[in-house]
């Protein structure tokens, strides 16, 4: 006899990604719309998967150059100097500007790096069916989901100085290429976040305890 606890799904009800109600659509439905914020409702996400690795594929190819290349041109009356994400962390180190090099260390590099791995081990634990700390694999995806978007606070900081800093014919500031491809992998891995479908890593389990339970009977 089975004790395990039946899931939404296999009770009908479908959960708003917006809201967070739970409903059950109209009788014979399969999918239906939120009764309180109209927001279209959907089981699972289709192809959530492959439009998860296909956005992480390319983040991770992205990511090589924006480390790279330089993200930052310094034109002066001595020459044009070209730095990278890690040349800036090394140049803004200093007595007063260590908070900011910090900042662009983790914004830049462990951020955007950190959620490449914990997607991708999102990705081959759901993919191999694993039913071992799903409630930390839920942890972790909403730290990824709240965290992701502030690595875009480089570009930010990027682009205010390419503005702020214009004193020509003495200095000037160029945006170099690396800023365009670590932008792309800010916006990639924030898609692979909103495509990839948190309800998958419960979805082992329950087939896990359905193979159980029709060996049992």
């Amino acid at each position: 006899m089975s004790t395990s606890t039946p899931t939404a799904m296999q009770e009908g009800l479908q959960s708003c990604p917006d809201c967070g109600l739970l409903s059950r659509p109209a009788s014979g439905a399969e999918e239906g719309r939120c009764p309180r914020c109209d927001e279209e409702l959907v089981f699972r996400k289709k192809k959530s998967l492959q439009r998860t690795i296909a956005f992480l594929a390319a983040a991770a190819v992205c990511y090589i150059p924006a480390n790279l290349l330089p993200v930052m041109t310094t034109v002066t009356s001595a020459g044009r100097e070209s730095d990278t994400i890690m040349q800036g962390v090394v140049l803004l180190w200093s007595p007063t500007g260590w908070p900011l090099s910090l900042i662009v260390l983790f914004a830049s590099i462990m951020i955007p790096s950190a959620k490449i791995v914990g997607l991708i081990h999102l990705v081959i634990s759901v993919k191999r069916g694993s039913i071992r700390n799903n409630i930390q694999r839920i942890r972790l995806y909403r730290t990824i989901d709240i965290i992701g978007r502030w690595s875009m606070v480089d570009v930010f900081v990027g682009t205010f100085t390419v503005a702020l800093i214009q004193l020509q014919p003495l200095m000037s500031v160029e945006p170099g290429p690396g800023l365009l491809f670590f932008a792309a992998v800010v916006v990639l891995t924030m898609m692979a976040v909103e495509s990839f479908d948190p309800r998958l890593i419960w979805d082992s389990e329950n087939s896990k305890e359905t193979g159980k339970e029709v060996q049992h009977a």
